[in-house]
């Protein structure tokens, strides 16, 4: 229906009434027309009301990407319609759910006699999930112009967020363009050296070991030998989804860092021609998605990453990685994303990787805080800052101890802050590849 708003023209004829009781003083019975002019208002304002709500005006459909990343801004257009014959200006919001905050969701469109126009606007989810966006609201102005009239469009819809998909497409793109450096990817490696002979090519400043002397002599100039990566080998992500990962850095829980720098990883080795998949666990296996090769594989994983949450229970490691040797064999790329905090949690985990470390290649990865080295350098200043430079030294030390027990139990530990986790662990990827680790 609508709701009705008296408009800054309706209360200026409203006072212009206020002159007829004045003007009594001057012509009597004047002031008689009082009665009859608020009434012949009051008759316009609901009956052109009326005839506003009764008829729709603009219609509001929204586009944007099915797929929505968390924590960034994903765009959102609006196409604005005029379904009368006549020009109209409205005033629009588009609502967004609560933990999706809008960037420019409200706006004044003119509109031309049954035409229609574009705007744009930008959602931010603060966290992965299902959320319904609950509708546009309208408002625009009734004939003869004394009541607005505040429509709610019936354009509610359902919005899928999933972990950072936008981050993955850049970094397809800058590959595209040869400038994986500028996030902290190092191009060089995306090539390998291999083991299989692939072509021949002229020497460029590469390692004399790769020099065919036999082709050089026979065309007079250095020829070096292509050699092709290995391809259809096996990578498993698996997430830790207990009580460690609850944890907050930046504001966000260390599994929504570990599945944003994962689904990088997934979609680098993806690109490489190996197989991927992925093991969720905690007291429980959550979820098991045995590797495979193509595109559909990860977009299964990126379906299985939409919803896993962190749980206030801890972390089965021997269960868990029991269950993952028997459902696996083949020896792989095995990447834990867990957060061993002090030296007996590492050795608890080392110790659960013992049965399957011969077997496949490990690497621990564990999100670091940036606020640890800010509170490193604050200058000692009072008793408080002197606790938490204390408490700050105490947890820095602690996972030292953990990195180095890990280390000493042979299996590969990786630590970097949330900035710097995917570009970390897909560098660390293309030197495994690049080695033939696996």
């Amino acid at each position: 229906m609508g709701r009705l708003i008296p408009t800054p023209r309706l209360w200026i004829l409203v006072a212009a009434g206020l002159l007829l009781a004045l003007g009594g003083a001057v012509v009597p019975g004047l002031e008689r027309l009082l009665w009859p002019y608020n009434i012949a208002l009051a008759v316009l304002y609901f009956a052109s009301g009326a005839r506003a709500r009764r008829t729709p005006v603009v219609a509001v459909s929204r586009r944007m990407d099915p797929v929505l990343s968390v924590r960034i801004p994903n765009q959102v257009t609006l196409k604005i319609e005029n379904l009368t014959d006549a020009p109209l200006t409205v005033r629009l919001r588009d609502e967004a759910p609560e933990d999706v905050t809008p960037q420019g969701n409200e706006f004044e469109v003119r509109l031309k006699p049954s035409g229609e126009t574009e705007r744009s606007y930008a959602l931010r989810p603060a966290f992965r999930g299902e959320y319904r966006l609950p509708g546009t609201f309208v408002r625009y102005a009734a004939p003869f112009g004394l009541a607005w009239v505040d429509v709610h469009l019936d354009n509610a819809e359902t919005i899928d967020v999933y972990p950072n998909v936008k981050a993955v497409r850049d970094f397809e793109l800058l590959k595209q363009k040869g400038f994986l450096r500028s996030i902290g990817a190092r191009q060089t490696r995306l090539r390998g050296l291999g083991t299989e002979f692939e072509s021949l090519r002229d020497y460029n400043e590469d390692d004399f070991r790769f020099i065919d002397w036999k082709s050089t002599a026979r065309r007079g100039r250095l020829v070096v030998k292509n050699f092709e990566q290995e391809r259809n080998q096996s990578v498993i992500v698996c997430l830790d989804v207990g009580r460690l990962m609850l944890a907050e850095v930046e504001g966000v829980r260390k599994l929504d860092h570990a599945v944003d720098a994962a689904l990088m990883l997934l979609h680098a080795a993806e690109s490489s021609g190996d197989q991927v998949g992925l093991f969720v666990f905690s007291d429980v296996v959550h979820n098991w998605v045995a590797p495979k090769r193509g595109r559909t594989q990860v977009a299964a994983l990126l379906r299985a990453l939409f919803a896993v949450q962190s749980e206030a229970v801890q972390a089965n490691y021997n269960a868990a990685f029991a269950y993952l040797a028997s459902r696996w064999k083949r020896r792989s790329l095995v990447v834990v994303f867990t957060d061993a905090e002090n030296e007996d949690q590492a050795a608890d985990l080392a110790a659960a990787l013992g049965p399957i470390r011969r077997r496949h290649l490990l690497y621990i990865v564990r999100v670091a805080d940036p606020r640890l080295k800010e509170l490193l350098a604050l200058p000692v200043e009072g008793s408080s800052a002197l606790y938490r430079r204390a408490a700050a030294t105490w947890y820095a030390a602690d996972r030292r101890q953990a990195d180095s027990r890990l280390r000493a139990s042979n299996l590969q530990s990786l630590e970097a802050e949330p900035q710097d986790l995917a570009a970390a662990l897909v560098n660390a990827y293309l030197t495994v590849k690049r080695k033939a680790l696996i």
